[in-house]
């Protein structure tokens, strides 16, 4: 503090590029090249802190969280505090549904709690968004079961994981007609479906699908190959294809 003004460190180090971390990169040969990579430096521990934790959300680099901690910076403080209140009251306060184990409000989700909802129908989902992107359709009036997850051992993702012993236990209790398997068209999505119709095999059930296909809109020369003879060998009847649509 010089006369009651104060200074940044940038302000009381004139010479402030000394200050950047400078990395030489000799190369062994007849010449050196020098290589500089600058480390980005704040004025500030609290921006600093404030854009390493922003950083640590997925698809968000320092860069872009230093835009972000700077457009918050610049709005009034109600509003980074109902932010802030709102992310601590969702990590609070949020629950999982006793049922089908998809993130709700309170101990029962609406969907499960919903009397109109044909309960003997259930769609195996991996997570909440699946369940989102399927109630966007307005096509699914049955309920849902969240796995959590993926079979995959190369994560180290088991079945003891995932939420499938309560699934089993439904189905074994009599109360479902038929299950719907949603999960995604990849190696994990098909050994969780094969683990599962292998536990419920002896169930007198139906045990059934989504559709996998070319999509709609989509052109058949950029369909992969195993794609499009899905597609061929699940053809179905002219007259159905667009008295459904």
């Amino acid at each position: 503090m010089a006369n009651g003004v104060i200074l940044c460190k940038y302000c009381i180090w004139p010479n402030y590029i000394n200050n950047l971390q400078i990395f030489k990169l000799s190369i062994p040969n007849d010449w050196d090249k020098l290589t500089t990579f600058a480390v980005m430096e704040f004025s500030s521990k609290l921006i600093e802190k404030a854009v390493n934790e922003m950083s640590q959300l997925p698809g968000i680099g320092k860069r872009t969280a230093l835009r972000l901690v700077l457009h918050l910076l610049k709005q009034p403080k109600e509003q980074t505090g109902f932010l802030s209140q709102a992310l601590l009251a969702m990590r609070e306060d949020i629950k999982y549904c006793s049922s089908c184990h998809n993130i709700s409000d309170s101990m029962m989700c609406e969907i499960c709690a919903n009397k109109s909802r044909n309960h003997q129908i259930i769609c195996i989902v991996e997570d909440i968004r699946d369940v989102m992107a399927i109630e966007n359709t307005g096509q699914f009036r049955g309920i849902y079961h969240v796995l959590g997850g993926k079979i995959s051992p190369i994560d180290g993702v088991g079945p003891s994981q995932l939420n499938i012993t309560t699934l089993v236990e439904k189905v074994k209790s009599g109360s479902v007609n038929e299950i719907i398997f949603a999960l995604s068209s990849t190696m994990e999505g098909d050994t969780t479906n094969f683990y599962i119709y292998k536990q419920i095999a002896d169930c007198e059930i139906i045990i059934s699908t989504i559709a996998r296909g070319i999509s709609v809109g989509d052109e058949l020369e950029y369909a992969d190959e195993v794609t499009l003879g899905r597609s061929i060998l699940q053809r179905v009847p002219f007259e159905k294809s667009f008295k459904n649509n």
